[in-house]
């Protein structure tokens, strides 16, 4: 299992909602069918305000974001319950959250499709990263080292459910552990 995690990260603000990481005209798209998973990914955060946020999470034409760490600050991921909203974010080649705190739902979803870390911060990281800060996430040490400067930040513990995200989500953990019989080839 990858622990550690290096990249540029994608920086947001408070209360990014589910219709901002993907609206709902994309939810069409069947995350269990790999062309319309990739597709997905093409699509993730192109929801957010361009007046906010000039930088666009995924390259207009590419299919995955260069930013496989998003920073967020308070209640990520609230809105609907869609679990569209990892699943693109998954997609697009982003494996860790970090944020201030997380929706119930969003946080939830993350860890049953195993497409994220959700990572709660112990300090205000959107307030101190940029869009483009290069970052090492070790979730062993739960530490954010920032690349530039070499400061080091906290992020508690993910706990139970970091073995479900590890395994690929909480069908796969129940496979795994014997809590479900494995699907027969």
């Amino acid at each position: 299992m990858q622990s550690v995690f290096t990249g540029p990260v994608y920086v947001v603000r408070d209360n990014i909602d589910t219709d901002q990481i993907i609206p709902a005209q994309y939810l069409t798209l069947v995350p269990t069918m790999p062309d319309e998973y990739e597709k997905l990914g093409s699509y993730a955060m192109c929801g957010l305000p361009d007046a906010l946020y000039p930088i666009r999470f995924v390259k207009e034409g590419q299919l995955d974001s260069e930013y496989p760490i998003v920073v967020g600050g308070r209640n990520f991921g609230c809105g609907s319950s869609r679990e569209h909203a990892p699943i693109a974010l998954g997609s697009a080649k982003t494996r860790v959250i970090l944020a201030e705190s997380f929706a119930r739902i969003f946080f939830r979803n993350s860890v049953a499709t195993g497409e994220l870390y959700p990572c709660e911060c112990v300090e205000r990281l959107c307030d101190i990263f940029k869009t483009g800060d290069v970052v090492t996430v070790d979730l062993d040490a739960t530490t954010v080292t920032a690349q530039a400067s070499g400061k080091i930040y906290r992020f508690k513990p993910l706990g139970d459910v970091r073995p479900v995200v590890d395994a690929g989500g909480l069908f796969n953990y129940a496979r795994q552990s014997g809590m479900i019989p494995a699907q027969a080839a």
